[in-house]
């Protein structure tokens, strides 16, 4: 009878499997080093868009802002001139087409509306967590904290207008501004020297208070209005620094 003799596999050597488990290993370990380093990038991808994003929010807001200071100056231009008119009840009777123009055209206000597209997304999307840097969060944050101000000061002057438009209803005669309507947007100066309904110097004093209040809203606005471009202009020089962009 034949017998069959049995081969013996070698038994391996412990060095042997520390090297198979130590390859193993350092496989694992580079492929999550490289998915880490792959996710970073994108990040920080995610994160200089975003910045690009506000850049071009930052620079909408200093043209609005711009636009709204000229506005906003020529309107206190125009009040203050008819302070003087509602001061002299005898100036006022002679410069009736003045009187009727600035009382018109003075209060009109258009509120700023800011872009805020992207601080937006950012806030509501947690995706401030992509901000690596934190003064570059902080200086972000600080600029749009200033609007809420922006807005009570907006609300003061609508109901200090209401007020306004109130007293002005008893001495404006409402004939004459649709006279100076032209077409559906332009408002010209009459040239007839309109009278008053009244001349009686407490309502012209009233509507004076009113003007005197306006203006100094308006007042605040503007240089809050200042505030805000300058803070605008640091910003963008500031994140073009710390991204290095153009």
């Amino acid at each position: 009878m034949e017998v069959h003799t049995h081969t013996r596999t070698p038994r391996k050597n412990w060095t042997h499997y520390f090297w198979e488990f130590l390859m193993l290993f350092l496989a694992v370990f580079c492929g999550f080093l490289a998915e880490y380093q792959l996710e970073h990038k994108i990040e920080k991808d995610r994160e200089k868009q975003f910045v690009n994003s506000l850049l071009k929010d930052l620079e909408a807001d200093i043209n609005s802002l711009k636009l709204n200071y000229q506005n906003q100056q020529a309107g206190v231009i125009l009040m203050d001139s008819l302070f003087l008119l509602l001061d002299d009840p005898p100036l006022a009777k002679l410069h009736g087409d003045d009187f009727y123009y600035f009382a018109r055209m003075g209060p009109r206000f258009v509120p700023f509306a800011n872009n805020s597209k992207t601080f937006d997304q950012l806030r509501n999307s947690g995706g401030f967590r992509l901000i690596s840097k934190p003064d570059v969060a902080d200086r972000i944050m600080s600029y749009y904290l200033q609007f809420p101000l922006y807005r009570q000061l907006e609300d003061i002057y609508s109901r200090e207008f209401e007020d306004y438009k109130r007293t002005a209803s008893k001495i404006i005669d409402p004939a004459v501004f649709r006279q100076q309507e032209v077409g559906t947007r332009s408002i010209a100066r009459s040239n007839d020297n309109p009278a008053l309904r009244s001349y009686e110097p407490g309502l012209l004093k009233e509507m004076g208070l009113w003007t005197v209040y306006l203006n100094g809203t308006r007042k605040s606005i503007l240089r809050l209005n200042d505030s805000l471009m300058s803070n605008a202009n640091e910003l963008i020089l500031f994140l073009r620094s710390e991204y290095r962009l153009k």
